[in-house]
């Protein structure tokens, strides 16, 4: 799916309008956050923090290696 965004003046700043098509597809709402990053093809606008994705991935494996101790501290 393909959709062409306008930049607008919004106050001081500049925004994009993301149609509403778009917002029920990512499941987004007023208020919600998105992310700006940059990728091999360009930029990408995303629902997910790739910086929180990164650390639950790090988060992931350290708790997959000290299972063991995890579990004696939840004891």
């Amino acid at each position: 799916m393909h959709f062409t965004l306008k930049l607008t003046q919004i106050g001081n700043s500049v925004g994009v309008i993301l149609p509403k098509e778009a917002l029920v597809r990512m499941k987004l709402e007023k208020g919600d956050t998105v992310f700006l990053t940059e990728s091999p093809d360009g930029y990408r606008i995303t629902e997910f923090d790739p910086d929180f994705e990164k650390q639950m991935t790090l988060a992931e494996e350290i708790m997959k290696r000290r299972r063991n101790v995890l579990r004696e501290l939840a004891k």
